[in-house]
């Protein structure tokens, strides 16, 4: 097989965690071999990665659904290797076993990756030189996988060198949004579903399998928490959410946060603003090196709208050159 065999326009996809019997999976997207001029010929080299989180809800998605290419396409142009994550979804999952998969996929990415990527590309007859930096990772996430990067600045080891989230959940989640029934659609341009129609993935479940790869209906931090009997929310049980700490990043705020950068739109109705505003607020005063970029009027997922590379260009280049200047 000739060399550079490995489409760098194709992932090449890796098993980083098995658990209820189900493989968790993430996809890695080596930089092509030309993108740094100056090391051309070297043997291996070791670059920075960013492990990006979906969104979803938490609820459904998987690595290749709402794919950011803007991102990809820029951090693979600095030779930065781009890798999307898959991790278990609500319900039958918790917020706990979301936790435990990213921190298991930061752990696989900077440990055994390596090693599987050699002997992939091998297998291959690639001559891609490009492997991972395991002192030099980064983590982005969109809407739910916001959640998941704020998990993984917590808890992840080794602690990610920066942090970028789109419009992220997470930043409060002591609002309606998450505590609060639905009983008219709260996300601009979305229906109202009948929960009758979803009754398996009501709580209580029964035989509802793991996946990683798939709706949610009733109360949100609920099934984030796995609380359901007594609820958190009916009433609002304060005593309730102490239990529950670990998992909400507005209470585990700390110095050793990494570099954030945040980005949300001022019209959102999916996740509010208030939530990114108020992590801004939290990491402004543990001493943390964040930046809140509001976009009047935008709403969730702007930049998956038609001329979204256009219309944001400027802020997505500023945002490549913030996770660069953390990570190199």
């Amino acid at each position: 097989m000739p060399e550079n065999q490995y489409n760098v326009d194709s992932p090449l996809t890796f098993i980083y965690k098995e658990v209820d019997g189900i493989r968790v999976l993430l996809d890695v997207y080596l930089p092509p071999n030309d993108v740094d001029q100056q090391l051309t010929g070297q043997p291996i080299q070791y670059r920075p990665a960013v492990v990006y989180f979906h969104g979803g809800g938490l609820t459904v998605g998987n690595r290749r659904s709402w794919f950011p290419t803007w991102l990809k396409s820029r951090l693979s142009a600095r030779g930065v290797i781009f890798i999307s994550a898959d991790y278990r979804l609500i319900p039958p999952g918790t917020g706990y076993d979301v936790l435990a998969d990213v921190k298991a996929a930061i752990a696989f990415v900077a440990g055994d990756l390596n090693v599987q990527l050699n002997q992939e590309l091998a297998d291959l007859g690639s001559g891609s030189r490009f492997r991972i930096d395991p002192t030099s990772i980064g983590v982005a996430g969109t809407s739910a996988g916001g959640f998941c990067a704020y998990l993984c600045a917590i808890y992840a080891v080794p602690r990610p060198k920066v942090v970028l989230s789109l419009y992220g959940m997470g930043g409060d989640f002591l609002t309606d949004q998450y505590l609060a029934p639905k009983v008219q659609p709260f996300l601009r341009g979305r229906e109202m579903l009948d929960p009758a129609q979803f009754s398996e993935y009501m709580h209580p479940f029964d035989g509802l399998q793991s996946t990683s790869d798939s709706p949610l209906l009733g109360v949100a931090l609920d099934y984030i928490t796995g609380q359901h009997e007594p609820s958190l929310s009916d009433p609002f049980d304060e005593a309730l959410i102490s239990d529950h700490k670990i998992i909400f990043p507005q209470f585990n705020v700390t110095s050793d946060w990494p570099a954030t950068y945040l980005i949300h739109g001022t019209g959102d109705t999916a996740v509010l603003l208030r939530e990114s505003r108020n992590l801004h607020s939290l990491l402004l005063k543990a001493g943390v090196d964040v930046v809140l970029e509001e976009l009047p009027g935008r709403e969730h997922s702007f930049d998956y709208q038609p001329g979204a590379e256009l219309e944001h260009e400027a802020s997505f280049n500023n945002i490549v050159q913030f996770l660069y200047r953390y990570l190199t």
